[in-house]
């Protein structure tokens, strides 16, 4: 029987290498998350910020979100086809929010089997053993998990 397998991507080494760990295992689906959050600010990657460039206040504009959607599809439109070449069934979708939450709920609401995701995002923010997000979905997760360093 196949699995469903949710992999979250936000883009960093330890999403990919989730990724490459993920076509490993046998008779899978994949589904790949890319979770936006609009509250995301970080002085390092302005692209993420506020389009109103206030810390911590999201805009409401539909082509900053629509951008932000279109360049996460573009990057896991790669992934994809990668899988697809491994012979492995994978689809892909983006969603806007919390990041936590939005993959526990996605998990919840399309009968995710298995979660396989990186330590810590993009931001290489080191935990002593997991990051923040990693750490919220092993506890709250409906499904088995694997955190991949």
């Amino acid at each position: 029987m196949t699995e469903h397998v949710l992999v979250p991507l936000d883009g960093s080494p330890q999403s990919q290498r989730a990724f490459d760990y993920a076509l490993t295992l046998p008779d899978v689906r994949l589904t790949l998350l890319t979770v936006i959050n609009p509250f995301d600010v970080d002085a390092e990657r302005p692209g993420y910020q506020s389009p109103l460039g206030k810390a911590g206040v999201p805009a409401y504009s539909q082509e900053w979100y629509q951008r932000f959607r279109d360049e996460a599809v573009e990057r896991q439109q790669a992934d994809v086809e990668t899988a697809e070449e491994a012979g492995v069934e994978t689809a892909g979708d983006v969603v806007f929010g919390q990041a936590a939450r939005q993959i526990v709920g996605y998990a919840e609401d399309h009968d995710v089997d298995h979660i396989v995701l990186g330590t810590h995002g993009r931001r290489n923010l080191s935990r002593v053993l997991l990051g923040s997000v990693a750490e919220s979905v092993v506890r709250r997760a409906p499904s088995r998990v694997t955190v991949v360093r």
